[in-house]
């Protein structure tokens, strides 16, 4: 007996030398492996030998990781930084920076309603009324019966039966994701999906399975591999906010009737744009009853700030009174829960906007291709260019810009390393004018920095 017990305590000792040699070998591989991302990095975005991209602290200084970032300093110092440009205009067709009007191309105002008087004097009225804020969460005090309002017209426009004002659009989705799948769920989302998807899901208690983009292949792989007494949620951008490129919402639905998955729809970029009446892309595809959350943001199409979440009764309530970012948010603010209002009326009422806004896309995109330039596989008001170098992408952007025109160079991690892209997008107020004057100018600077 003595002797037995002698080798188990022998067995034991063993097996945990061997798990503390495994785990330091794992360390090992895992900061060689940092390390060399690290390098890579450096070089393709051709910084300084002593630039790094630090991922911790050393002897306890929190801040030394934003000591040692250096990527924003060294493309201010190119003179090509393209970020929090003051604008010192509203945002319109036309915009002023830095004294200098330029033609914009890169704002999601894809009505363009945000600079419309009716917009405008519709804000100005609810602060009359209900001055500047609401003072509290939508759970206690900050309730106005403009919000109840607003939330039974987004409803009936999208077809569902309730549906949820959020104070933004990023906190619509984070709330959503990260409070309906819970221990037991599983979350299949596009690799792709905007941050605030991706965010909602790293909050989540649930299990989250990226599927690679837009592929229903793989989306049916993982999903059939999966336990079917699971809570199942497909998460997919309606369209997806760099590339422009809808998702394939008649195969994600047939996969989600398949193996009993429930389907949530970011329709931020397509809300206003897509479908008979603008309701986006369920309304598009004619599949609104099979979708089972429509999600939108009132900061594009819809010219103000906010979110939404609409869907069936039980679930709305649900969120209402479980949603930590519903529960615990200020509400939306009464001018922009009235300017959401006022969109919507245009919106409906006067459907030759978004007809406008597809002829000017049409001619766009077919312009731009026309002059050598790759636009991937857009569908929508979004019109990508893709540059590939990060630096030679931040170079057109500031030369466009030189030569009046607002456009937003897109580089990593937004896009994946590579892929850096020119992001255009279209209002429905533009002139063809004002299109012509930017293909002569994206003509130009493309053929001088050799990109067509």
């Amino acid at each position: 007996m003595a002797k037995k017990k002698k080798i188990l305590r022998g067995l034991r000792v063993n097996s945990k030398r061997g798990m503390k040699n495994l785990s330091r070998k794992v360390s090992k591989i895992y900061r060689e492996q940092r390390f060399k991302v690290r390098l890579k990095a450096r070089d393709t975005l051709k910084l300084s030998e002593e630039h790094v991209f630090p991922t911790g602290t050393k002897k306890g200084d929190l801040f030394e990781k934003a000591h040692k970032f250096n990527t924003a300093k060294e493309i201010i110092a190119a003179g090509v930084y393209p970020y929090f440009r003051a604008i010192e205009s509203g945002q319109d067709t036309e915009v002023v920076y830095h004294g200098k009007t330029l033609i914009m191309i890169g704002s999601n105002n894809y009505l363009g309603l945000t600079s419309d008087p009716r917009v405008k004097e519709a804000s100005i009225e609810a602060i009359r009324k209900y001055g500047t804020g609401c003072s509290g969460s939508r759970f206690l005090n900050g309730t106005l019966d403009l919000h109840v309002k607003l939330e039974k017209a987004i409803a009936e426009f999208v077809g569902k039966e309730e549906s949820l004002l959020y104070s933004t659009g990023f906190t619509t989705n984070v709330g959503v994701v990260s409070t309906l799948p819970q221990k037991d769920d599983i979350i299949y989302c596009d690799r792709i999906n905007h941050a605030s998807i991706i965010d909602g899901t790293r909050l989540s208690i649930a299990k989250t399975v990226k599927y690679k983009h837009n592929d229903m292949e793989d989306l049916e792989r993982l999903i059939s591999k999966d336990n079917p007494r699971k809570g199942k949620l497909i998460v997919t951008d309606g369209v997806f906010s760099m590339e422009g490129e809808l998702c394939k919402l008649p195969d994600i639905v047939r996969i989600a009737q398949k193996y009993g998955a429930k389907v949530m729809v970011d329709d931020a970029h397509s809300v206003g744009i897509f479908g008979k009446t603008g309701a986006g892309v369920a309304e598009h595809f004619g599949l609104v009853d099979k979708v089972d959350l429509l999600m939108g943001t009132f900061s594009k199409s819809f010219a103000s700030m906010g979110g939404y979440i609409a869907g069936d009764s039980d679930v709305i309530s649900y969120l209402k009174h479980t949603s930590r970012a519903q529960i615990f948010q200020a509400s939306m603010p009464p001018a922009n829960v009235a300017a959401a209002l006022k969109a919507l009326e245009i919106m409906r009422s006067e459907p030759e906007r978004k007809e406008h806004l597809w002829k000017i896309v049409a001619f766009m995109l077919k312009s731009i291709r026309e002059l050598g330039f790759k636009t991937g596989h857009t569908e929508s008001a979004i019109i990508p260019i893709f540059i590939g170098d990060d630096f030679r992408c931040f170079k057109m952007g500031k030369r466009l810009e030189d030569e009046g025109v607002f456009v937003n160079p897109v580089v990593s991690p937004a896009v994946a390393q590579g892929q850096a892209l020119i992001r255009t997008s279209f209002t429905a107020t533009h002139t063809m004018k004002e299109m012509e004057f930017v293909l002569d100018k994206f003509k130009k600077v493309g053929k001088e920095l050799g990109v067509i």
